[in-house]
């Protein structure tokens, strides 16, 4: 960029005619528009990625979500170990007024009862292991979220970073955009251009005024997202996002695969409820065994010694062909449904993982080629066709066109970079290792050429 300045500033300067210098020196000097300034609010310090992500782990209401069902499902564990409620009951035999009982009539009574069911040994301890498998599984499901909401913040943030990159960009070439413009229109006057130069000039400052109002709105949608995330208003002020670094891969695909396999929240749903299920598939074949309730009865008669009595009852399994054994059937196909979804789940882990990490390496091949070759190759191109329009061996189209290059692949270089970095946010998530920390080994920053 600085070179394009010193090429500008020499190409006015040394064009024949003292009025021409002079004008081209006058608008180096003009303050930009207000509008230049917009992205980046004066006395508003940049915002970390890492504060973002702290905020929304807390405040986000899928998390608080998932955080109250795994707080519910943790409360069911002591109620499944739990034996039923025990039944207390109250009754007379004699006249029909309550409690009231038939004198000299030995069947008359006034009645207290009381029973209490006991499972078959090892019922209860099934269904508290069963219900802790359910609370884990939430608890997977709460890790699931938090990576989610995790990820939806970086890449939210690495948009919102570029799209301010891309319109502070736009607005710096527009400003230079304008100077050539002037410089053309100079040398129309002079009788040594064409009006067409300066024509093509203010289309292309059009075409850019076109690409900022774009940039401006989606900037706006992506501080938007970030806001929503947050649990802020959409339209609450936000600082502008900190410069990002381009983050070192250091792990390999059989790595993260690795990785993935130890500490993927999915995964691990998948293999608590496997084994929540075979607990069900015990559960059930123990229902074959009945179950015992124990009764006490006292009983008050008139003119009659009291009475104690116990009762003894259990269940008979007798239909069991339609309710114990469709009861195992069914537990156990839903272990195997629960064996096929982590299987299904780990093939998805893997394609996603390969995905994300053929991105990221497209991207970081990209944006090699962007810092060491296609941005510094553009800008020698564009410094050498104004050198050229100088003396008039190369027309300001070509001069336009270079000028056009150098803007799009720089704008480019911040897209690959945003790009790359959400990527490995992405995977992250799957493999809960940390790969987009600002504090690893920095990465270029800018594009080559243009600083």
């Amino acid at each position: 960029m600085i070179r394009i300045i010193v090429a500008l500033l020499t190409f006015g300067c040394l064009w024949p005619g003292l009025g021409i210098a002079q004008q081209v020196e006058s608008t180096l000097t003009v303050q930009k528009p207000a509008t230049d300034t917009a992205t980046q609010p004066a006395g508003r310090s940049p915002v970390a990625l890492e504060d973002l992500v702290r905020e929304a782990l807390q405040k986000n209401p899928a998390v608080q979500s998932a955080l109250h069902s795994v707080e519910a499902q943790r409360r069911r564990v002591p109620q499944a170990k739990t034996l039923p409620d025990p039944t207390v009951g109250i009754g007379w035999a004699g006249n029909i007024t309550p409690f009231s009982v038939q004198s000299g009539d030995p069947s008359s009574y006034r009645a207290v009862a009381a029973s209490q069911q006991l499972l078959y040994p090892g019922k209860l301890k099934l269904r508290g292991e069963i219900a802790s498998k359910e609370a884990d599984a939430a608890s997977s499901d709460l890790e699931a979220v938090r990576r989610r909401v995790t990820t939806d913040v970086k890449t939210a943030y690495f948009e919102y970073w570029f799209y301010d990159k891309a319109i502070q960009t736009t607005l710096k070439d527009k400003d230079l955009l304008s100077k050539l413009s002037q410089i053309a229109e100079a040398r129309y006057r002079v009788g040594k251009g064409v009006q067409q130069d300066v024509l093509r000039s203010q289309v292309e400052i059009s075409l850019l005024l076109q690409r900022l109002t774009v940039l401006q709105q989606q900037r706006n949608t992506s501080q938007a997202r970030l806001n929503t995330l947050l649990a802020r208003s959409p339209e609450a002020p936000l600082p502008p996002a900190e410069n990002i670094e381009r983050s070192p891969l250091n792990y390999s695909l059989d790595d993260l695969y690795r990785l993935a396999r130890q500490n993927d929240p999915g995964l691990h749903r998948e293999e608590q409820m496997i084994e929540r299920n075979q607990l069900a598939v015990n559960l059930a074949q123990k229902d074959y065994y009945p179950d015992l309730s124990v009764g006490y009865m006292y009983q008050q008669r008139p003119m009659m010694p009291d009475m104690h009595g116990m009762t003894f009852t259990v269940n008979i399994p007798v239909f069991y062909k339609s309710k114990q054994r469709e009861e195992v059937r069914q537990a156990t196909e839903e272990r195997l449904s629960a064996e096929t979804s982590r299987d299904n789940r780990n093939n998805e882990l893997n394609f996603e993982l390969k995905q994300q990490y053929l991105a990221a390496k497209a991207s970081d091949e990209l944006l090699r080629l962007f810092s060491e070759g296609v941005v510094p190759q553009s800008s020698l191109a564009l410094e050498s066709s104004m050198s050229a329009y100088q003396v008039g061996t190369v027309d300001f189209l070509s001069v336009i066109g270079n000028f056009s290059t150098v803007l799009n692949y720089e704008i480019d270089y911040y897209r690959e970079l945003a790009n790359y970095q959400t990527a490995l946010a992405r995977m992250e998530s799957m493999v809960g290792v940390d790969l987009t920390s600002t504090a690893a080994q920095p990465g270029n920053q800018h594009p080559a050429g243009r600083e």
